[in-house]
């Protein structure tokens, strides 16, 4: 995460060795399904105290999605969003660095447990997958083991 207030949240993933990242082409803001099945970057949010949570799927295409599950992987419904989110992919030789945009009146207004994490896919279709946590031996980002960091309350802007 790199700000919080009452206007955005924005966040930033740095990929190190992305000689052989692949990236989704561009197709302009607006959301789309599927978007990790590629080159994708998630967050995750769980108000506390419930079981219910949020993910956000921002692709270097710049297309988002937003859903709601109302417990791990069930329930799954699309979240409202005010507007979109903005996604912009920076790629390099050694690294490439991602940031991403949410509207702050999108995201639940209550502290938050938060789960950062993220599709890589590599030439030759090699994929893996990043959180700052996982709980299992395969990767599940919805596990609620995943969800290591915090999200407070938005600063003023």
């Amino acid at each position: 995460m790199t700000a919080h207030d009452a206007n955005w949240l924005t966040l930033r993933w740095r990929i190190e060795a992305a000689h052989d990242l692949v990236l989704p082409g561009f197709a302009g803001k607006g959301r789309a399904d599927g978007l990790w099945q590629t080159t994708c970057f998630e967050l995750f949010l769980r108000p506390d105290g419930d079981t219910a949570y949020h993910e956000f799927n921002l692709s270097p295409s710049e297309r988002w999605n937003a859903y709601r599950f109302s417990a791990p992987r069930d329930g799954m419904s699309e979240w409202p969003m005010p507007r979109d989110a903005v996604c912009t992919m920076r790629p390099g030789g050694k690294f490439a660095i991602f940031d991403a945009a949410l509207p702050a009146a999108g995201l639940p207004q209550t502290e938050c447990a938060m789960g950062i994490s993220c599709v890589i896919e590599e030439t030759g279709g090699h994929k893996s997958y990043w959180a700052l946590a996982h709980g299992r031996e395969a990767p599940d980002f919805h596990d609620p083991s995943c969800f290591t960091a915090r999200l407070g309350a938005a600063s003023a802007p």
